[in-house]
């Protein structure tokens, strides 16, 4: 999608908006001894109360509304009967549409006690999702992004899932620009346009490089199978840099 005039803007900011407060509340939720469908249910609940749908169920038909992965399972888990543990890394990923227009967005959660391993990979996955972000712009290279956060993942001694890209979206859940790396991509040519709009959503691990199927059709695993976070935003391409419209308020 490229926005091209104010009233697309306003409705991307509106699903943008209902995803990030979903997003909020679900992690705010989340605690030892719920299972992750009783987590699902709160975010089908705030996004069907803010006249929204859950974007994986209707454009894919997956069987939830939002996106939890737990621990080795690092994108696509199937909200369901797993309980969260004291010491779970649980990532949300939360899209949805209104109006026609789609948002999406996600980021983990260490549930404590965790080591402080885990509390640095935290805190350094949403620096690497701004590194990202800081390279968004009118004119600017779409490489240029993969490789800002490969240089920070480098530099801290992680890895990169290397199979997990960023994607456009607005009048769907994927659309163009797809298969935006997040990691160094030398074969990456494609320039920011004005109003483009897309995720950044880097998958900084301890030592996972890709991500494998797992028994079931959605569920992707870590491997080698490492601890691994995700934090995602969606993305306005503008002359002033990046227009973030997942922010919660």
């Amino acid at each position: 999608m490229t926005i091209s005039n104010d009233d697309d803007l306003t409705h991307l900011k509106e699903i943008g908006r209902i995803v990030a407060n979903t997003l909020e509340a679900m992690g705010k939720a989340l605690e030892p001894g719920m299972t992750t469908s009783e987590l699902d249910l709160i975010g089908r609940k705030l996004l069907e109360a803010a006249g929204a749908r859950p974007a994986p169920e209707l454009a894919y038909a997956f069987p939830g509304a939002t996106c939890i992965s737990v621990n080795e399972e690092i994108a696509h888990g199937i909200p369901g009967a797993r309980r969260i543990e004291r010491g779970d890394l649980v990532n949300i990923d939360v899209s949805a549409e209104k109006n026609g227009f789609f948002a999406d967005t996600g980021a983990s959660f260490a549930v404590p006690p965790v080591t402080r391993s885990i509390e640095r990979l935290c805190r350094d996955g949403r620096r690497a999702m701004w590194t990202g972000l800081r390279q968004v712009g009118v004119g600017k290279p779409i490489a240029g992004i993969g490789q800002a956060i490969g240089a920070f993942a480098r530099k801290n001694g992680y890895s990169l899932v290397r199979n997990l890209a960023s994607h456009g979206v607005g009048l769907s859940l994927h659309e163009e620009p797809k298969e935006i790396a997040t990691w160094p991509d030398a074969s990456e040519r494609r320039i920011m346009s004005d109003g483009m709009v897309f995720t950044v959503e880097p998958f900084l691990s301890l030592g996972a490089e890709w991500a494998e199927d797992g028994d079931d059709p959605w569920t992707l695993y870590s491997s080698p199978e490492a601890p691994t976070v995700q934090y995602e935003h969606t993305v306005v391409a503008t002359r002033n840099g990046p227009l973030i419209v997942t922010m919660a308020g």
